[in-house]
């Protein structure tokens, strides 16, 4: 007999294989780039065809983030994710086959769209089936997974030519779908939907009937009767277009938000999909040749990796603040130092032959940034929207990923040829930097804690909140 521990195994483990598939994806133009660019090459591209051959996938994710949102809320979690992987196999098709640059973009935009449309919806689905004391393990696993496709995706551009990388890129997309048909759907989804016997017995399935399952399942019910009871004494279309607005302005939504704006723009600024896609160009910038640079990406992608799984240990001692701001600061002090060097080395002030000096620290910062600055905002979309935000927060939060996915993705060609490695470094740090400060003061310590827990947070400024004392403490958990 299978235990809760194993069965929520097996459900991430779909997870897991298309965010390894993601991770292939957003690391593609690295391998497709540099073949587009050789002489013979069948079609031909320039600077600002490639800058959009690798950022079409921030493109991508705004219909990406806003269709997922709203095939989570209306089919469930399972359906959603099982739908939203199709167009990604599509799109490796498209890839393959193509003889043009409209083609190639397309097929890159529909592995854009998946890959976008399953970061958030990912994070949501081991939110809402794992246990608190797991949960924050596989949010950083989820991590290591993307860092572990970027790394396999460079390895076999070394042996294969960019169409046979497209039909092996196929693979986590066509076994992720298998798995998911295994899945129950959401106890939270099933909440919401008012189907409580369902909800009950997906919600053993995955996480038992131990004491601590049993209360977590009952305040979670007893939370969202209570939402439908006060939604029900006010039916009018006035009362309704108030309520929608007072729904968006309340604090249980729009501090959440705010927290995940700031922790978006540290994931993205710690270089996490921007570096894997333009691995070789910033390393030959650094290096000054291109001939060793495949070697230097390779190995940190690997201290990537690496430092990704090991922050899923580190999480289950650590609490997340302690990690993300400890390591946060001082991987922006390291990036500050790289920059300082790469400076004075370009204006002839200290030697700039002395190539292992800057990789030496970029290994630092990289081992830095993915033990906190990229595990951490990926989990917190999966935690902090209270159950009733949960689509429209992803949605809204979704759309600013792709802003800031695009942006950077479109942007780090152009910063590397005008203000080279030093400068990119420099806006990067910076701008991380701020926003860590930010967030220091506003966002609150979410380790072990259940989603219910989180939403009395946002809704009442602490954790456990009893809203009647003296409501029956029998109450049956489940409507006959």
């Amino acid at each position: 007999m299978t235990t809760p521990l194993i069965r929520q195994t097996w459900t991430m483990s779909a997870v897991l294989i298309n965010m390894f598939g993601q991770g292939m994806v957003l690391s593609y133009p690295s391998s497709l780039l540099p073949a587009l660019n050789q002489p013979d090459s069948p079609i031909k591209t320039d600077l600002h065809t490639s800058s959009w051959l690798g950022s079409i996938v921030g493109v991508a994710g705004i219909p990406g983030f806003l269709v997922s949102s709203a095939l989570m809320d209306l089919y469930g979690r399972r359906i959603a994710h099982g739908l939203l992987i199709l167009p990604g196999i599509i799109g490796w098709l498209m890839v393959y086959f193509a003889e043009d640059i409209p083609v190639l973009m397309t097929g890159r935009f529909l592995g854009g769209f998946s890959a976008t449309a399953t970061l958030s919806l990912g994070a949501i689905v081991i939110g809402e089936y794992t246990a608190p004391e797991y949960r924050g393990v596989y949010l950083y696993l989820k991590n290591a997974a993307v860092c572990l496709g970027a790394m396999c995706m460079h390895i076999i551009s070394r042996h294969l030519d960019w169409r046979s990388i497209a039909l092996v890129s196929q693979v986590p997309f066509v076994i992720a779908p298998i798995i998911i048909y295994t899945w129950p759907e959401s106890p939270a989804w099933l909440v919401t939907k008012h189907q409580y016997k369902k909800c009950e017995e997906a919600f053993h399935w995955l996480r038992g009937n131990s004491e601590a399952s049993e209360r977590e399942l009952r305040e979670t019910i007893k939370a969202q009767k209570a939402k439908l009871s006060k939604m029900k004494t006010k039916t009018s279309f006035c009362d309704k277009i108030r309520n929608c607005y007072r729904k968006y302005t309340q604090k249980d939504f729009l501090k959440p938000c705010l927290i995940m704006i700031l922790a978006t723009i540290v994931f993205e600024m710690s270089g996490r999909h921007v570096f894997p896609a333009y691995a070789l160009h910033i390393m030959k910038d650094i290096t000054g040749e291109s001939s060793q640079s495949f070697y230097y990406a390779l190995g940190i992608d690997f201290i990537m990796s690496a430092s990704a799984v090991l922050s899923s240990v580190l999480v289950k001692i650590m609490k997340r603040r302690t990690l993300l701001f400890s390591t946060g600061f001082s991987a922006v002090g390291v990036l500050m130092i790289v920059c300082l060097y790469l400076l004075l080395a370009s204006k002839k002030i200290i030697p700039s032959d002395k190539t292992w000096i800057p990789i030496s620290l970029l290994v630092v910062y990289f081992i830095l940034a993915n033990l906190g600055c990229a595990p951490i905002p990926l989990t917190l979309v999966g935690e902090v929207f209270p159950l009733v935000h949960r689509g429209v927060g992803t949605a809204v939060i979704g759309l600013w990923i792709s802003i800031c996915l695009m942006g950077g993705l479109q942007s780090t060609p152009y910063l590397l040829v005008t203000v080279r490695a030093y400068g990119f470094f420099a806006v990067y740090g910076g701008i991380m930097g701020i926003s860590l400060l930010i967030l220091y003061f506003i966002m609150p310590e979410t380790k072990d804690k259940t989603l219910q827990e989180i939403e009395n947070y946002f809704n009442y400024g602490k954790f456990s909140y009893v809203e009647d004392e003296d409501e029956e403490a029998n109450e049956k958990m489940v409507d006959e």
